[in-house]
């Protein structure tokens, strides 16, 4: 077979050489142990928490080591990309912190435009880059033409990244039934590629396989550490019958011209391993570190771990942000199930961002990671905590313009009231944390605003009404707005002292048959009539934020319904 003839037959109109595309990416200058990770979505839809999760490793590898980190946008399955889709990708990951260096971007006119040399960063704008590759690998004889029926070629043109990475069961009769066909296709004759190129019929272009299924490779991943996996014996498709490559060939010679150091990807990939490691070998490549990442898992009803699906909430991005989850809460709850040591780096820098930790691929747990609302709650409640009044107003107030106009309306009525809320209690070494989504903003603040107030907790059932009145007609009665805490206090502790309540909880502790209550009981009750709950920030903020006007009307009409 002249394989330089079959490779000019084939691709006609390809005159530039492997060299001439290399040339115009020349290898990076960095430091040593500086690492180049890519992040590398496919626009077919929503950006999800296995996207952040793993978009977070390349980001903190990259950047750590004083590397780049850059986003390519992997837009071969035009059948299955949305429109409109890598524009939101792009804007999802800027919400999450990740910092690109190079890569796909947005213009100012809100198209995708390239940041950086190494460019398109869009596959589907490469396709001439990938054909200087195929015609190489033709003309070396690793690499052939299979043409087929329409029919098959639309079964061949479905598969997409996903259906890629699903391993298929085979019967031993169907697999030496494929074998056979896959050796059958590898013998024709030039003048039969000619007659087929004449009569405009279409081909895949297929790797000439040299491995032995029944032989062990090796390989590192930086996770897993050292594998043995079968030799790819498989001739895959390289290309389709439109011309755009699969994800192996485009993966394998972008990873290389835009000098990928480190590859991050789900452990879904690991079956495909062998197939990269002979593309890169067929292609003289030097093959990237991998990094195959273990699959979020969650608890389902029976508390059995189950892989995370599109099915469940807490997948998609949007779900969080609809939820009122901040994207620095989602990216703080992800280190501490990337390294088992980030809670304790946390409790010893609480106010450092999460990026300062010093993160390590080593300390990677590679069994599923488990999905944890619970502490992701926590997490949250941690991260709001630390920030000002006004940097949860400027975050909250989008938010709610987005999800609740009618509360971003209240808001924005009196900015200044609104972060006088937002910070009661705030700073400090032991902050309130009433708030673990901005969903809780509008349930907490609701005491504060007369169109949202409404009585719900009721008072201790060991009281009567006319206890409760009593209480909070005495509180009236002494009530000056001007008065400090100290003072404030002084006088509830008076009123409790003249109807028999302990002001000491000493006292109280020590004989409380002697009592009928104590000074608590009687801040209970003023608590409720002024926020209508049992639990509220601190009392005397509160007032202070309502005014006078509203704390001595609250109080008025709580008299009159317990009259």
């Amino acid at each position: 077979m002249d394989y330089n003839k079959l490779a000019e037959l084939l691709f006609p109109n390809v005159t530039d050489t492997c060299e001439d595309i290399e040339n115009k990416y020349p290898p990076r200058n960095l430091p040593e142990g500086a690492k180049v990770t890519r992040f590398a979505p496919s626009p077919t839809g929503f950006i999800h928490l296995g996207g952040i999760y793993g978009a977070m490793i390349d980001e903190r590898l990259a950047h750590q080591s004083g590397g780049i980190f850059y986003l390519r946008i992997e837009d071969t399955d035009a059948k299955r990309e949305v429109p409109g889709a890598a524009v939101e990708l792009i804007k999802t990951l800027a919400e999450y912190g990740m910092e690109f260096d190079e890569g796909a971007a947005i213009s100012p006119d809100g198209e995708i435009c390239d940041k950086g040399i190494y460019g398109p960063f869009k596959q589907s704008e490469r396709a001439h880059i990938y054909h200087v590759y195929a015609k190489k690998l033709v003309s070396e004889g690793k690499a052939y033409p299979v043409f087929t029926t329409q029919e098959e070629l639309d079964e061949l043109n479905a598969t997409d990244k996903k259906a890629e990475v699903k391993s298929k069961v085979w019967t031993e009769e169907a697999a030496n039934a494929q074998r056979e066909e896959m050796l059958k296709q590898r013998e024709f004759t030039i003048d039969e590629v000619e007659a087929h190129l004449k009569a405009g019929d279409p081909f895949v272009l297929r790797i000439l396989s040299e491995g032995d299924g029944e032989k062990k490779t090796k390989v590192g991943d930086l996770v897993r550490g050292a594998l043995e996996l079968p030799e790819n014996d498989e001739d895959f498709v390289l290309l389709k019958s439109d011309g755009i490559p699969t994800y192996h060939f485009a993966h394998a010679i972008d990873d290389h011209l835009m000098g990928t150091t480190h590859v991050i990807r789900g452990e879904e990939w690991l079956p495909s391993l062998p197939k990269h490691l002979q593309l890169f070998k067929y292609l003289g490549f030097k093959m990237p570190k991998y990094l195959h990442t273990a699959q979020i898992m969650k608890l389902d009803e029976n508390g059995n771990k189950k892989k995370l699906s599109k099915r469940d909430m807490g997948l998609d991005m949007k779900d969080y942000k609809r939820g009122g989850y901040l994207p620095e809460c989602v990216c703080e709850y992800i280190m501490t199930i990337l390294n088992s040591n980030y809670d304790e780096w946390r409790m010893q820098n609480p106010e450092k961002s999460y990026k300062e930790f010093p993160f390590s691929f080593k300390k990677m747990s590679n069994s599923g990671c488990l999905l944890d609302f619970a502490k992701l709650t926590d997490v949250s409640k941690n991260v709001i905590s630390r920030l000002t009044a006004d940097e949860v107003y400027a975050k909250l107030l989008p938010w709610a313009e987005e999800y609740d106009p009618e509360f971003a309306a209240v808001l924005s009525a009196d900015k200044e009231k609104a972060i006088r809320i937002l910070s009661i209690g705030r700073g400090g070494k032991k902050p309130r944390k009433d708030l673990a989504t901005f969903a809780d903003a509008k349930p907490y603040m609701s005491l504060f605003y007369n169109e949202y107030f409404a009585v719900i907790d009721a008072y201790p059932e060991k009281f009567d009404n006319q206890t409760v009145r009593s209480a909070i007609e005495g509180f009236l009665q002494t009530f000056d707005f001007s008065d400090d805490m100290n003072t404030w206090f002084d006088k509830i502790k008076a009123l409790a002292d003249s109807m028999g309540f302990a002001s000491d909880m000493k006292a109280y502790k020590a004989q409380p048959d002697s009592f009928k209550g104590n000074v608590a009981d009687i801040s209970s009750f003023i608590r409720v009539a002024v926020t209508g709950k049992l639990s509220s920030p601190d009392m005397y903020e509160v007032m202070q934020v309502l005014g006078k006007d509203t704390v001595v009307a609250r109080i008025n009409s709580e008299i009159a319904r317990l009259s």
